[in-house]
């Protein structure tokens, strides 16, 4: 019966678990959505997602894009040309493929992408410094291991300018 309690338990765990990941990710979200909203007013946060793969990645052709993005080419280009319109991404044809069309972040979406994600990260740190210390350590350790399991690639620091999603 020993073995059916802790397995009880472990339910219990593994479901209080997802439901702290799930509200500390609404969280995060309206943090994201604050910051956005203040650099950007105009901005949808798929929209911001798709800036910020041009500033990870560089220029990418539409259809990389999409696949960066997960949606397909027709929703890319949708999202692509309002911020093309906002003068936020450009549109060429490559040099080396007429058919290929290459997008780029102008110096507006550079800035936009920048000032969000700074005050994102302010914001955060702020949050942050509430915790107790102790819990601080412990949640390193932890959001770690999340990351890690769901193939997330690690942020860089902030004077790289982190653009973690």
């Amino acid at each position: 019966m020993g073995s059916l309690s802790g397995s009880a338990d472990s339910g219990h765990d593994a479901e209080a678990m997802v439901n702290a990941v799930l509200t500390a990710s609404r969280l995060l979200f309206a943090v994201s959505a604050r910051s956005l909203a203040a650099v950007e007013e105009t901005l949808t946060l798929p929209q911001f997602r798709m800036l910020v793969a041009l500033h990870v990645r560089g220029t990418l052709s539409l259809s990389l894009l999409a696949a960066e993005l997960d949606v397909q080419p027709s929703t890319a280009m949708r999202m692509l040309d309002r911020l093309i319109a906002a003068e936020m991404v450009t549109r060429a044809m490559s040099p080396t493929d007429r058919r290929m069309t290459l997008i780029s972040l102008t110096g507006k979406g550079t800035r936009t992408v920048t000032r969000a994600t700074e005050r994102r990260r302010t914001e955060i740190a702020r949050i942050v410094a509430a915790m107790p210390v102790r819990q601080r350590h412990d949640l390193i350790d932890a959001l770690q291991a999340f990351t890690e399991a769901g193939a997330e690639p690690s942020v860089r620091p902030a004077g790289s300018l982190d653009l973690g999603w």
